[in-house]
């Protein structure tokens, strides 16, 4: 064909590039564009969103890197939906290339999309990209997809170690041999600035969150020092012991392939455990793909029928870091201050909210979805989901964390806590984790008054537990189980 269009969208990256390598494939000539789309930067909750700070920034780098090639990206604010079929037909391509996305709402529009481009005779062409399996390539014997995660992993590594399975991993290549080039736009295109986007910078810079390829490429090689460690320091928040490239897979600075590639020609048990979480990632891809019901329901719809408790309070001081149990406090501090949450905390604070506190699962899915550089529905809604029981082989119901437990294990010393809440710094190891236990004269001793320098437990515990517990047999039928070893984990 003579000429197409490639759409970026969360594949922020010129490498390794499923739709623009088709598209230097298939064309003689390629041009780029990227859609601040209004339709998603108006549902955001903040005049300042690091998000929007994060893809501007990469946008920079990515005009660059290609421009150098010969290229260049029109960078267009609007509705996708009507802008890109709108410059499609003004740049007179034949198809329109764009990686695939698994959100409802993005099949929806990219539905749209391809209704109206194939009106104007151009094709809508979406080829794989953010993930190694979709689909349909990772089924059961019976064909069917899988709803619970260890066979479908066992499934998705003996896929990669069967003969010729590194195929799946092989990154594309910058330039198809014989194929076309890219080309400047035929119009200028600025890049608006965050204020003509309607948005401030934020502190961004501040955290140290480098945007763009270039970003990705240094947490990367800082990661890849580290990889060894990471399954025996991936669950201490105080530790640097995971990744942080979330963000950079989340806008696809970097790419899956090239990751997963890295994980399993490694080995060795650090590097085999953060393979697994890449796991994780297509799985819960491939959920929302099939079971698109999860957006707003339980996987397993019995659980709609659950009664949460309408406690506005309740789920304000959760929000704010002021639920009186440090760990919980501090993993909302890093959020809210951040942006980003230690994993091993998001199960925490997801579990303290649905089953300490009784509140649903939406209501924290959508603090999340607002707050989170990372921000993916798929990924947010199966933990979100898996920590609540309501989702596809998630916790039990009856295994309901301890928040001071968990403190205990993975908090030890106490050196996150009081990196979050200094309040609490002078607070002994021995009362840092239940603080309210500290004796009055040693409150008053130490300046730690529990009330009225940091909030007494907004609930207890042990109250909490039973509570969940009738909550789920009204659901279950079942009489409450006995004790399990770890349930309190």
């Amino acid at each position: 064909m003579d000429a197409a269009l490639v759409w970026f969208r969360r594949d922020l990256r010129d490498y390794d590039h499923a739709a623009l390598y088709q598209a230097l494939s298939q064309a003689r000539r390629v041009y780029c564009a990227f859609v601040f789309d209004r339709d998603i930067l108006d549902l955001l909750p903040q005049p300042w969103d690091r998000r929007v700070e994060f893809i501007h920034g990469s946008l920079v780098q990515l005009a660059a890197a290609l421009e150098a090639r010969g290229g260049g990206l029109l960078v267009l604010h609007g509705r996708a939906g009507e802008e890109i079929p709108a410059l499609a037909r003004e740049l007179g391509v034949q198809a329109v290339f764009a990686n695939r996305d698994y959100e409802p709402a993005a099949k929806a529009r990219d539905a749209r999309v391809t209704a109206r481009l194939e009106e104007a005779g151009i094709t809508f062409v979406c080829p794989k990209d953010q993930v190694i399996f979709d689909r349909d390539e990772v089924l059961t014997q019976g064909g069917r997809p899988y709803t619970v995660f260890t066979p479908y992993k066992n499934a998705w590594l003996k896929k990669l170690a069967a003969p010729g399975g590194d195929f799946w991993l092989r990154p594309y290549p910058e330039q198809p041999a014989g194929g076309g080039q890219l080309v400047p736009p035929p119009r200028a295109s600025a890049l608006p600035d965050l204020a003509a986007l309607g948005f401030a910078p934020s502190n961004l810079a501040e955290l140290g969150i480098r945007p763009g390829m270039a970003g990705a490429r240094a947490a990367w090689a800082d990661f890849q020092d580290r990889l060894g460690r990471y399954k025996a320091l991936r669950d201490f928040p105080a530790a640097k012991g995971v990744s942080y490239l979330s963000v950079h897979l989340r806008f696809g600075t970097l790419s899956i392939r090239e990751l997963a590639a890295a994980a399993w020609r490694q080995g060795g048990e650090g590097a085999e455990t953060w393979l697994a979480e890449l796991v994780w990632r297509d799985f819960y891809f491939m959920l929302l793909d099939h079971f698109p019901h999860v957006e707003g329901a339980s996987f397993k719809p019995e659980f709609d029928a659950l009664v949460w408790d309408d406690w506005p309070e309740g789920l304000a001081a959760w929000q704010q870091g002021r639920t009186g149990y440090p760990l919980v406090d501090a993993a909302m501090a890093q959020l809210n201050q951040s942006g980003y949450m230690h994993n091993r905390l998001r199960m925490v604070v997801a579990s303290f909210l649905t089953k300490d506190l009784g509140i649903s699962w939406q209501a924290g899915e959508r603090y999340f979805a607002g707050q989170l550089n990372d921000f993916d529905l798929a990924a947010n809604n199966g933990g979100w989901q898996w920590a609540a029981s309501t989702g596809c082989d998630a916790q039990p119901w009856f295994r309901i964390f301890n928040p001071v437990t968990q403190s205990e294990k993975f908090d030890p010393q106490g050196k996150f806590i009081r990196r979050y809440l200094p309040q609490l710094a002078a607070v002994p190891d021995k009362y840092i984790h239940a603080p309210w236990t500290l004796p009055p004269l040693l409150q008053r001793q130490l300046g730690v008054q529990i009330g009225r320098d940091y909030p007494a437990p907004i609930v207890d515990h042990a109250q909490a537990r039973a509570r969940t517990l009738a909550r789920f047999e009204a659901i279950k039928g079942k009489g409450k189980p006995d004790a399990g070893p770890g349930e309190e984990g």
